[in-house]
């Protein structure tokens, strides 16, 4: 129901009460109808076991499960020990980074937790906030926590904080003077305020209208209430997986029936097949890629960006919209005086030596200090305050002097308030407020200067900036009565002062790194629409005419279709409602874009859910938005956040690589074995070889690939397209033939092993299996750049993951403990150089490659 639209009368007669409130039976008799006024989480509890369970219901997990469960019953336990130990340790891993339980519901029932004074049976008491119902009469002071939705009866003076709800930093007046339009943003409702949001000044009476689930707190508690976005990454890894069972299984039948026609015995056919399927499952994958996306939340602290959910690292390499919030992520979140203007003649007073105008601004507020000696207040006026003291006019020193001794309130009907200070020589009395209110008031009489003044003022309005007006005139003496008609004619006009929340200085760069990368960033804020357009321009958000700006109201009345041909076009939101920015993230998502939200506030917990990565503000943000964000932004800069998605892009090219390095290495040994039998040569790699080099050789190289530098220009390109699989950008080819050419290489050691060796065939081909790949790593640290280039010491930890696999793939040749284990023999020093030399083809021919790429590559640009 649209409360705001009724009169005080009109509202008494929906809910079927009165001024005095109810009876405690009449209570009752709602308080079992409408329930008590809490937030339900309409959600089975979340237990430890969902979290195991996640962890082993991944395709791949599923995949190597049952590759184990096959091995332990074909073979000895060895393989079976091995691939169990590697899931349990990548579920380990995943368990600790993803024991943190949703507690956003929870951060919501703690916020709204409140007493209430409410009046029951003509008298006023004080219970438990979860007690009130609709028709409740409650009574609010300075510092009470709003306890249900309410409509006001009467009001004094009173200021509402609901920048939690709206995202708008500045207090709301309020009023009970009833509104005509019904798409009202929830800012905008002055007669109405919102459960969990406080009183920061005055006092009132309301109405309760709404109360629980009803609530608008309420209605963010049930869209929070639903399933995360599916990573990009996850997205990829399951379809790779599914794909990869697939391609394991038709291999494996063909392999084991073409065997059997063939006359092979069946279980050498069946164990040849599980031989297969191990060589094809890359083990060490998703421990690699959990240890990866740990390795990068890291890092990525050092950006002042706190990773909560694992899989948003990767997220950000694929984010393509960035719905961002204005107020101090965009701004610096401090109102600053910007232009100061002073009308000539109007400054100077008999006996008093201060600027005027300057001494208006450092009395007519109520800033005051702390216990540690820092101004505090509403932001406007410490702007004002702050401004004066930078121009030698000292608030604490100006009130010995002239000091206040009666003030008229701030109202919205006369938008303005005065203070009165004595002086030597009378009353003066500073009015603050709306300029075209103090025009109306004053001695400006030559209509040149009022146009002057209301161009000026309209001019800096219409470029976001709010501009407040100063008055003053001098009494003989303190009226008795002191009233605004009065006090506040015949005024004298000293000027006004325009204040703005400037834009962060690094901001508009990052924006525009945001554009090369094609990033669109998107404003969706509280504030007003003048405000919001002009900061969007300042930071060149808003180039063109096509860039469209819209507000809260205006997205009410466009229907879907409506809004799904315009949302690529809009690039600032403001006043805006929660459903509106979760309305706004959805719309995108359909669109095919992945999309960052921030927020702050209560109101952007929703949005911050459902979007594909959620960002939430680490110094401004309530507990709700830190909860339900997938990262926090730790100094509330938009920088940081471009920043992030640069380490973002770097984190998912390294594990593409890694994804790269692991698969060529499986294919190059599902080649050996698929190609030996039509070669004539017995299988050349055992079960066990097979798993030592996919977790071993595939394990240290591959992990050692997250640390990698990010490639030349990584900001200047496109994101990754959400519909690329894994094998996009030439990978799939990639992994194909240089597979086949390890295979080959392979192969062809063990057929000159067979004809002039010493019965080693099995160690030499093992051995250029495992170098082969370690060639093929250091080929691919660059997509593009040459090794030879980046430099062999550039990566300092992918040297020592070589050395180490080296040293160990020699203690498995020449220790006679591994020899038995591994069924290896220890090689000459004649066999184990030409192992080296054939080795080193794969990364030869690699480079070559990438060479041959780049060549191409630059004629085409040319």
């Amino acid at each position: 129901m649209n409360w705001h639209k009724l009169s005080s009368s009109e509202v008494a007669e929906a809910l079927k009460s009165n001024t005095e409130g109810l009876t405690s039976e009449e209570a009752q008799v709602r308080l079992v109808k409408f329930g008590n006024n809490e937030l339900i989480d309409n959600r089975s509890k979340y237990k430890i076991w969902r979290i195991l369970w996640n962890q082993f219901s991944d395709f791949m997990i599923i995949i190597l499960i049952i590759a184990a469960i096959i091995s332990g019953f074909a073979s000895d336990l060895t393989d079976t020990i091995i691939i169990l130990s590697i899931i349990f340790i990548n579920a380990l891993v995943g368990f600790i980074q993803e024991y943190r339980a949703e507690k956003a519901l929870e951060s919501l029932k703690n916020m709204a937790r409140s007493r209430a004074h409410v009046f029951r049976n003509k008298q006023l008491v004080k219970i438990d906030s979860s007690e009130l119902v609709p028709g409740d009469v409650v009574t609010l002071n300075s510092g009470d926590i709003i306890p249900a939705d309410i409509r006001f009866i009467s009001t004094y003076s009173l200021k509402v904080d609901e920048s939690a709800l709206t995202g708008e930093s500045q207090n709301i007046e309020k009023n009970s003077t009833e509104l005509k339009e019904s798409n009202l943003a929830i800012g905008d409702r002055t007669n109405m305020s919102y459960k969990g949001t406080f009183v920061t000044s005055g006092r009132a009476t309301a109405y309760v209208v709404e109360t629980g689930m009803n609530t608008e707190l309420g209605h963010i508690a049930k869209l929070i209430q639903k399933n995360e976005q599916i990573t990009p990454l996850q997205k990829r890894l399951n379809s790779f997986g599914k794909t990869l069972s697939i391609i394991i299984l038709a291999i494996c039948v063909f392999i084991f029936l073409s065997g059997w026609l063939r006359g092979e015995s069946l279980m050498d056919m069946l164990l040849l097949s599980i031989s297969l399927a191990v060589a094809a499952i890359p083990e060490a994958l998703p421990a690699l890629v959990t240890i990866s996306l740990a390795m990068g939340a890291k890092k990525l602290v050092n950006q002042h960006v706190l990773v909560r959910k694992l899989h948003a690292v990767e997220t950000l390499g694929s984010v393509n919209f960035i719905c961002t919030d204005k107020t101090g992520t965009l701004t610096i979140n401090k109102m600053t005086v910007e232009k100061v203007f002073e009308i000539e003649n109007s400054k100077i007073l008999p006996g008093i030596s201060n600027n005027l105008m300057l001494m208006a601004m450092a009395l007519s507020n109520d800033v005051s200090k702390n216990e540690k000696g820092d101004w505090i207040g509403e932001s406007t006026e410490l702007s004002l305050l702050n401004f004066a003291l930078a121009n030698n006019h000292n608030k604490h020193d100006l009130e010995k002097s002239f000091p206040r001794i009666a003030e008229i309130p701030f109202d919205t009907n006369r938008k303005c308030m005065s203070t009165l200070h004595q002086t030597e020589e009378g009353i003066l009395v500073i009015s603050k407020g709306a300029v075209e209110m103090l025009i109306k008031t004053s001695h400006l009489r030559n209509s040149s200067e009022i146009d002057n003044l209301e161009k000026q003022v309209n001019n800096l309005s219409e470029a976001g900036h709010r501009v407040l007006g100063f008055a003053y005139k001098l009494l003989k003496e303190l009226p008795q009565e002191i009233t605004p008609e009065y006090v506040e004619s015949s005024l004298t006009m000293l000027g006004f002062a325009a204040m703005i929340d400037p834009p962060r200085e690094d901001v508009k760069e990052a924006i525009s790194q945001c554009k090369d990368a094609g990033i669109t960033p998107v404003m969706i804020t509280g504030d007003h629409k003048l405000t919001a357009t002009a900061i969007a321009k300042a930071l060149g958000i808003i180039n063109n005419k096509d860039d469209l700006v819209i507000s809260g109201a205006e997205l009410a009345e466009l229907d879907d279709k409506q809004f799904d041909e315009l949302v690529e076009k809009v690039k600032v939101y403001a006043r805006v409602d929660p459903e509106q920015k979760l309305k706004i993230v959805n719309a995108l998502q359909s669109k095919g874009h992945f999309v960052a939200m921030t927020g702050d506030g209560v109101n952007d917990a929703p949005a911050l859910k459902n979007a594909d990565i959620g960002i939430a503000m680490g110094i401004n943000g309530t507990e709700v938005s830190k909860e339900a964000a997938h990262m926090i932004l730790l100094d509330d800069n938009f920088s940081s956040i471009v920043k992030a998605i640069q380490h973002g892009r770097q984190i998912f090219d390294n594990i593409l690589k890694f994804i790269k390095y692991i698969m060529t290495g499986n294919s190059g040994e599902i080649w050996c074995i698929v190609l030996a039998p039509f070669l004539g040569l017995p299988i050349p790699l055992l079960p066990i070889h097979i798993l030592w080099i996919n977790l071993v050789t595939d394990g240290l190289p591959g992990l050692a690939l997250a640390s990698e530098a990010a490639e030349p220009n990584i900001m200047k390109h496109q994101p990754r397209k959400p519909s690329d699989s894994i094998f996009a950008g030439n990978m799939g080819w990639h992994i194909l033939w240089v597979g086949l050419l390890i295979g080959l290489v392979t192969l062809s050691i063990q057929a000159w092993a067979i004809k002039y060796g010493n019965g080693n065939e099995l160690t030499m081909a093992f051995t250029v299996l495992c170098f082969s790949q370690l060639g093929h790593v250091l080929a691919i640290r660059s997509n593009k750049i040459s090794l030879f280039k980046i430099c062999l010491f550039s990566n300092k930890r992918m040297l020592f993951a070589i050395s180490l696999t080296i040293l160990l793939q020699m203690m498995i040749i020449y220790m006679p403990a591994l020899n038995k284990i591994f069924k290896t023999q220890a090689l000459s020093l004649k066999e184990l150089a030409l192992t080296l030399a054939v080795s080193s083809i794969v990364f030869m021919a690699v480079e070559l490659d990438k060479y041959i790429r780049y060549k191409k590559n630059s004629r085409i640009q040319s």
